[in-house]
Parts: structure tokens; C-alpha cells; sequence
């Protein structure tokens, strides 16, 4: 699906530095981009059930080591 994003000019110029370091497209970069934003947010999502669940199921040791 295509897509037009404006960008001001600091973003473009930002942009255009990391097309060129990397040397890919401004599209590559910023689909690079959305799949790591993506992926971070899925992995703090599934830490932060993990810290609950282990919150909850060792609250009896957890209060033990706090004393």
C-alpha cells in the first residue's frame, strides 16, 4: 500500500543521513524503523506480564526478602 509522509525539514535531512550511512532507501530505512519500534514494544509488553505473573506468584518470598 502505498503511503505519502511529510516530513519537516530536520526530519528529512535526518533521514536522508541515515539512508545515506546505511546505504539503503529513505523507504528501507524507515520500514527498518517501524519493525524495531514494533518489535520493542511487543518485547516490554510480554516483560512486563512476566514480571507480573512472577510478582504474584512469589509475593510470599518477595515480602520475606523486602523484611
Amino acid at each position: 500500500m502505498a503511503m505519502n509522509l511529510r516530513l519537516d525539514a530536520a526530519h528529512d535531512e535526518l533521514l536522508d543521513a541515515l539512508a545515506a550511512q546505511e546505504r539503503r532507501s529513505k523507504t528501507e530505512v524507515l520500514k527498518l524503523a517501524i519493525e524495531e519500534r514494533a518489535s520493542k514494544t511487543d518485547k516490554s509488553a510480554r516483560t512486563r506480564a512476566i514480571f507480573e505473573r512472577i510478582v504474584q506468584e512469589d509475593a510470599d518470598l518477595l515480602d520475606a526478602l523486602s523484611k
